[in-house]
């Protein structure tokens, strides 16, 4: 079962939140920032280092195209700790990268964390850093970023970083990941649907 933020109990074929009536942030979205595996892309298998392996997630390819439609900025902010863990090299995340941003982009920035999660680095998501150097690099103010991903990692960065982090329903789920996630979607169609509304509100 899935659960809202605010503890009602929603059926599996319910989306856990409704965001086309969600709440309105009364504050501009100038940019949408997505995580990378099992967001955009399927990820199988796990560390993948070959860019011939990369397929998309099912609806991502659309999703992101009606942002960049619109007009807003796009990017990826990734953990890659396979670097770290000695799974993956540099070139090979970053040819990864490359095929995802030739299938699904261009997109504006790329952020990647390489270090391993005993690093304890500033980067790693849920840290800020990822969300941070994203947004500087696209020249937003960070409240007007909006993460999209899978995990909770994925929205407690926006949140540690001060920006609109929205958890994307998969197959992987947990009720626990959905009851610390204010912002929750069906899928990532879904999710920039809301940010489409968000930003119409914002010219009304």
């Amino acid at each position: 079962m899935y659960l809202t933020a605010a503890g009602k109990t929603l059926s599996p074929y319910e989306a856990p939140n409704d965001l086309s009536k969600g709440p309105n942030l009364m504050r501009p979205i100038s940019a949408v920032l997505f995580d990378r595996d099992h967001t955009l892309t399927v990820d199988d298998p796990p560390y993948n280092g070959d860019p011939e392996l990369v397929r998309p997630y099912p609806g991502a390819r659309e999703a992101v195209a009606r942002v960049k439609a619109a007009g807003l900025p796009v990017g990826v902010v990734t953990n890659q700790a396979g670097i770290g863990l000695g799974r993956l090299t540099v070139d090979q995340v970053e040819a990864v990268n490359a095929r995802v941003d030739a299938l699904l982009g261009p997109f504006d920035t790329w952020q990647y964390c390489p270090h391993a999660p005993v690093d304890e680095c500033s980067c790693r998501k849920p840290a800020p850093g990822l969300v941070l150097r994203a947004a500087d690099a696209l020249g937003v103010p960070v409240p007007e970023v909006v993460v999209i991903g899978d995990t909770v990692m994925d929205v407690g960065a926006a949140d540690a970083a001060g920006a609109i982090g929205i958890f994307v329903v998969t197959d992987r789920t947990l009720d626990s990941d959905l009851r610390r996630c204010p912002l929750v979607a069906q899928n990532i169609g879904e999710a920039v649907s809301w940010v489409l509304a968000q930003r119409q509100g914002d010219a009304a």
